[in-house]
């Protein structure tokens, strides 16, 4: 009997060293704001896991604390005969550039960065448009008539969240008050969240009562801001409404989970193409959060407002000013 269950055992044990062996092989590159941001990094690492545990691949995740490893983490996956390779974030676009031509048999994407060669994938969001929502809705909720906006790091990407807030804000109230600022002008500025600490707390010591944070793993600071100053926030990328509940008065998603999973679960279909894929309104790939951590923040009649200039945006009957084309 006891010979029996061994040779079981050891059928097993080789079965699934075989399903192990034949699955798909994905590594992740994120960058320092790591997996635990609960904002964008959080979002792809999601997606990753969901593939691993729908698709049955194996995964690999690396958070890389200085920029110019990137390149060493993606040439060290080809080398190692990883089947696709994902890059999260813009800042990994040179590193890509140099690594893909090299593998040419590799498969790679990137979010947030457009590489146009033949085995990449450049997954882009409408950020505009997601952020037009969540300013109408700041506007709609402000009791003082001045809102806030923090940026991570000062980039076009990041004036282009900036710019949709705005102009969403001012559709609603064209008198209202909009400060800004931004945590710097390196990498480091998404994982820095005292710094966006100070940044909030003095934009709410100067009348503002709701801000959009647009940080990575700094917004936590800005969240911590809100707490301190009974005020409100607006978290950013994934849904971050339960990180303070009834203090975030929404989340302007960008749905980077699903522009992952969507890419592994291509390519497992044998369907993975390279090109410039662009993830907006209209293809879900970003809105705004409404769940049970905020539901008794926003009113139905303010539902039905946001969903109405969501419709117009869909139909063209509002063109939200794109920081990208402006500033060109």
């Amino acid at each position: 009997m006891n010979s029996f269950k061994s040779k079981i055992l050891l059928y097993f044990a080789i079965l699934f060293s075989t399903i192990t062996a034949n699955a798909l092989k994905i590594a992740l590159v994120l960058d320092r704001g790591g997996k635990d941001d609960k904002s964008f990094n959080s979002s792809a690492y999601a997606g990753l896991l969901k593939a691993e545990k729908e698709l049955g691949v194996t995964i690999k995740v690396v958070e890389s604390g200085d920029d110019n490893a990137f390149e060493n983490f993606m040439r060290s996956f080809a080398q190692k005969k990883f089947d696709l390779i994902l890059a999260i974030g813009f800042s990994q676009a040179e590193a890509l550039n140099k690594v893909a031509p090299q593998f040419p048999e590799t498969k790679f994407a990137i979010v947030d960065g457009e590489v146009k060669l033949p085995n990449v994938k450049s997954m882009l969001f409408e950020e505009h448009e997601g952020s037009y929502l969540v300013g109408a809705i700041a506007a709609l909720k402000s009791k003082t008539g001045s809102i806030g906006f923090i940026g991570g790091m000062d980039i076009p990407l990041i004036r282009r969240f900036e710019m949709g807030f705005k102009e969403g804000a001012q559709k609603i109230n064209p008198k209202i008050q909009i400060k800004s600022g931004f945590i710097g002008v390196t990498s480091e500025a998404w994982n820095n969240p005292p710094k966006a600490k100070e940044i909030a707390l003095s934009q709410y010591k100067g009348g503002v009562d709701i801000i959009f944070a647009a940080a990575g793993a700094s917004n936590s600071g800005v969240f911590d801001a809100a707490e301190d100053k009974k005020s409100f926030a607006i978290g950013v990328d994934s849904n971050q409404n339960w990180v303070k509940p009834g203090l975030i008065l929404t989340s302007m998603l960008k749905r980077v989970d699903n522009a992952v999973f969507d890419a592994i679960k291509e390519l497992k279909d044998g369907k993975f193409t390279s090109g410039v894929f662009r993830n907006g309104l209209k293809s879900e790939g970003v809105g705004y959060a409404l769940d049970e951590h905020n539901k008794a923040l926003l009113t139905a009649a303010d539902v039905h407002k946001i969903e109405e200039l969501k419709k117009q945006i869909l139909s063209s009957k509002i063109v939200v000013s794109d920081y990208y084309k402006i500033k060109k």
